[in-house]
């Protein structure tokens, strides 16, 4: 079932398109990654999806319901965990918790007993009583899901969560996501941690310049920009310019170089022996030519031509 679907959503400031025609949708019990380069759209299409910003045109639709004919039910559906940590620091990890959830319109009891449930689930419940300013990182980016978690909702919007701390904080909070999924829970989630996506998101859409250009599963991504015309090409290149070799702009584009490395795609779909060819057949010594299968970094530089912090 869809929770969440974003129809066409678009959205302009001034003179600037940041959103065009964007749509995509996120079921229950799936984890959906909207993956693009800073400046990409990923932060207008969440704050229209939770209501900070009204789309210029296009839909967004909660649970088979249309978002702006009843706001309120909307946003009881959802938690929303942004990439800067909205907390107070004064107050303790229990006492965030129960603020936000007395915010989310639960009794101050309710409120309690689900901080206490968050608190050890979260693995926090030892420094529960403590100032938030004394929590190292990770600790106050799992307060701050759990914030987002009060109310029980069955979509849940994370704007880069794992931002800024240590890997062992990374996988507890990635763990709990899971967790949350298996419940039934459907996840918006966005990272510039490539790898994260790869193993965490069940789908993937990749957005540059305000627009979806792909999207799909990771063998989908995979095959239908060409599992097998990514070659990995070594040798001296620290002095040549790949674009002017006779030929090679014309059949492969350069993903990514170093002096001793290039990596290549092939832009037309080719047997994979007739691209090795063309590519010994290059005017420039190369000491060995190896065919991969692309990574979900290789396919995000393959789509937009760029780096995701860029």
């Amino acid at each position: 079932m869809s929770l969440l679907r974003a129809n066409r959503l678009s959205k302009t400031f001034g003179s600037v398109r940041a959103v065009d025609g964007v749509s995509f949708e996120v079921r229950e019990g799936e984890i959906y990654g909207l993956l693009g380069p800073n400046g990409a759209g990923k932060t207008t299409s969440l704050s229209m999806i939770c209501g900070l910003l009204k789309p210029d045109a296009g839909e967004v639709t909660i649970q088979g319901q249309g978002f702006w004919s009843d706001p309120l039910r909307a946003r009881r559906l959802m938690g929303v965990v942004p990439q800067d940590i909205a907390l107070y620091e004064d107050l303790s990890g229990r006492e965030n918790l129960e603020f936000w959830g007395r915010m989310a319109g639960l009794t101050a009891r309710a409120a309690t007993a689900r901080a206490g449930e968050l608190l050890e689930a979260l693995a926090l419940t030892d420094r529960a009583r403590d100032a938030l300013k004394t929590y190292s990182g990770g600790m106050k980016r799992r307060v701050n899901l759990g914030c987002a978690l009060l109310h029980r909702p069955r979509l849940l919007l994370l704007d880069e969560p794992t931002v800024g701390i240590d890997i062992q904080a990374r996988m507890t909070i990635l763990e709990f996501i899971r967790q949350l999924t298996r419940d039934g829970a459907g996840v918006l989630y966005t990272t510039h941690y490539l790898e994260e996506a790869e193993t965490l998101c069940d789908r993937i859409g990749i957005i540059d310049h305000g627009v979806i250009l792909a999207e799909g599963t990771l063998p989908e991504l995979q095959r239908r920009l060409g599992e097998n015309q990514l070659f990995a090409l070594e040798g001296g290149f620290a002095d040549t310019t790949p674009e002017s070799w006779p030929g090679f702009a014309e059949q492969f584009r350069v993903l990514q170089r170093s002096d001793q490395q290039l990596l290549v795609a092939a832009l037309k779909t080719r047997d994979p022996a007739e691209g090795l060819k063309a590519l010994l057949a290059l005017p420039v010594p190369i000491r060995n030519v190896t065919l991969k299968r692309p990574t979900l970094n290789e396919v995000f530089l393959q789509l937009t031509g760029r780096e995701l912090r860029e």
